[in-house]
């Protein structure tokens, strides 16, 4: 089946959407207006590794006769959709027109799936014990999110690592790690079937190399009955990403995790224990050893140090939604603790530097 599906978000978005494109879906971007008027002039651009392949594989919506469209959040109704993907930074929902699209998204009821880093804070009020209350303070605008029926929305971990091109349009996207997408089932079976519909799509779809031949690309969707499997990103996030951001500047990923495996590790196997604390399996979370490894080809720093080191006002705060949540657990991590300050501090030159401007 064919479904209609709406992204907030067309740079990240583009990725999941991408790997839609042969199920027939039509899919409509929500974006700024130079970046719509280029998907609808030339489509999406997705660029991939593949294992045992020189070069990057492409995937051009337009060769693949894609049925997607792009605009502004204005005169979007999102009860025209089957499912809506969250695929924006956090700190974006609180700008005007997105807010308000997204507040109607929350009253229409449409099964809603993220598949951003900072989870949407009604997906957090689906895990049993948690004073979600005690957590509004690491959101930029905890508010947008109070419509929500969290049986309507439902977390994707956002695993695979992208980029845009600095040289290129902002239609294209590289793929840096090519890992799939973890996504928890929505409270409905009945929302729960369009993802793992979609999932189906996603493993059987070919793609053309150019030579006539058809291959299989990664980055799957894989949806799971476990609430708890998409917080697995959280270790990663907290011993790889947020830990870029130092009091001498930013550095790589890979850097950051192998430049003291062990202090990387402790951090990683810390975060682990608190999701455990939560209700998560243990075979929720990927080991450790494996995410090391995939650090290796992470040769830049997070997309979050690199904003905040561009002067962003706001990025997404994982890393305090983890001190909040273990502050209620009674617990803390000095690493942890220790990059919160930094980024706050940082923020606050920030926003400083924009007020003067």
């Amino acid at each position: 089946m064919a479904y209609k599906i709406l992204f907030m978000g067309a740079s990240y978005g583009s990725l999941f959407a991408s790997k839609l494109i042969p199920g027939g879906h039509k899919m409509h971007f929500i974006c700024l207006p130079a970046e719509a008027e280029l998907i609808n002039k030339e489509g999406i651009r997705i660029r991939m590794p593949v294992k045992g392949r020189e070069g990057l594989v492409e995937i051009d919506s337009q060769k693949l006769k894609a049925n997607i469209s792009a605009s502004g959040p204005q005169g979007v109704n999102p009860s025209d959709y089957d499912l809506v993907c969250l695929a924006m930074m956090e700190p974006q929902y609180r700008s005007p027109g997105v807010r308000e699209l997204l507040d109607a998204v929350a009253k229409s009821k449409v099964p809603c799936m993220s598949i951003m880093n900072m989870p949407p804070l009604p997906y957090l009020k689906r895990i049993p014990g948690l004073n979600t209350d005690g957590l509004r303070a690491a959101y930029a605008e905890a508010a947008v999110w109070d419509s929500f029926d969290p049986n309507f929305i439902t977390l994707c971990s956002p695993d695979p690592q992208a980029f845009r091109p600095p040289d290129e349009k902002v239609n294209v996207l590289q793929v840096r790690l090519p890992t799939n997408f973890k996504a928890a089932k929505f409270a409905s079976d009945k929302h729960t079937a369009i993802l793992r519909s979609l999932e189906k799509d996603v493993d059987g779809a070919r793609y053309d190399d150019g030579t006539g031949a058809k291959i299989e690309l990664p980055v799957k969707l894989k949806v799971h009955d476990s609430i708890w499997v998409p917080l697995a990103k959280w270790p990663m996030l907290m011993a790889g990403n947020y830990r870029c951001v130092t009091k001498d500047g930013m550095r790589p990923i890979k850097d950051t995790v192998h430049g003291d495996l062990a202090l990387s590790k402790s951090v990683y196997d810390w975060v682990v224990k608190l999701c455990v604390s939560l209700g998560a399996s243990e075979k929720d979370m990927v080991p450790f050893e494996k995410y090391a490894n995939a650090a290796l080809s992470l040769l830049s720093p997070s997309s979050a140090a690199r904003a905040l080191y561009g002067g962003a006002p706001n990025i997404e705060r994982v890393d305090r939604l983890v001190q909040a949540i273990a502050k209620q657990k009674g617990i803390n991590n000095a690493a942890i603790d220790e990059v919160v300050g930094l980024v706050d501090k940082q923020l606050e030159a920030n926003r400083a530097k924009a007020k003067a401007a």
